[in-house]
């Protein structure tokens, strides 16, 4: 039902094991429709289907009285490459893995991805999001939207990834509901891997 491996595919798996093509560049990108903190606008595109979805994500908080802005959508190989490189020259490649995706092994590159921040911009893809009314609000209705939070808290031994309450991937409502409801990441639900255990 859902194809994982087609980079097409808005269930396509993209983790520290499965990659893109290097030359994969989504041909239907499009300018996402909301605010961003940066104005860098390289970043501000996403698939359609998924920055439609965005847009109506947004639309919604607003009317909750949360109002959101977009950090970092599309990102291709070569930006992708540039990022992964500075963060290994400033923090060492162990602790840059723990945060950052090799180049082809980036969710951002599937067009499907947007890391979001609230308006002001204060602890945009920054831990001290995590306890924002602006987090508490995506946690909760993102699904609604087709996404998904896709590096949940304490599942950082599934994904590979610390928690990042403002990664948001696009999967479609169906999908979304189904891994929000039964606290699911991508890898539980496809590749039924369970967190390890402690024990030697």
């Amino acid at each position: 039902q859902y194809d994982i491996t087609d980079p097409t595919s808005i269930a396509v798996l993209v983790n520290k094991e499965y990659g893109l093509p290097e030359d994969y560049e989504p041909d239907d990108l499009v300018k996402t429709d909301i605010p961003f903190v940066y104005e860098y606008e390289e970043v501000h595109f996403l698939r359609e289907e998924a920055a439609e979805a965005l847009v109506q994500m947004f639309e919604a908080s607003k009317k909750d009285g949360i109002e959101l802005a977009g950090v970092s959508g599309y990102r291709s190989h070569a930006i992708q490459k540039t990022l992964y490189e500075n963060y290994v020259n400033r923090d060492g490649e162990e602790a840059a893995n723990r945060y950052s995706a090799k180049p082809g092994h980036s969710e951002h590159s599937t067009g499907l991805a947007m890391d979001v921040a609230g308006i002001s911009g204060s602890c945009a893809a920054n831990n001290c999001f995590a306890d924002t009314e602006e987090a508490a609000w995506i946690a909760e209705h993102a699904h609604e939207f087709g996404f998904i939070i896709r590096y949940p808290q304490g599942k950082e031994a599934i994904t590979g990834y610390q928690y990042e309450p403002w990664h948001l991937r696009y999967v479609g409502k169906e999908l979304a509901t189904i891994l929000k409801e039964n606290e699911w990441t991508m890898e539980e639900f496809f590749l039924d891997v369970d967190i390890p255990d402690e024990q030697p």
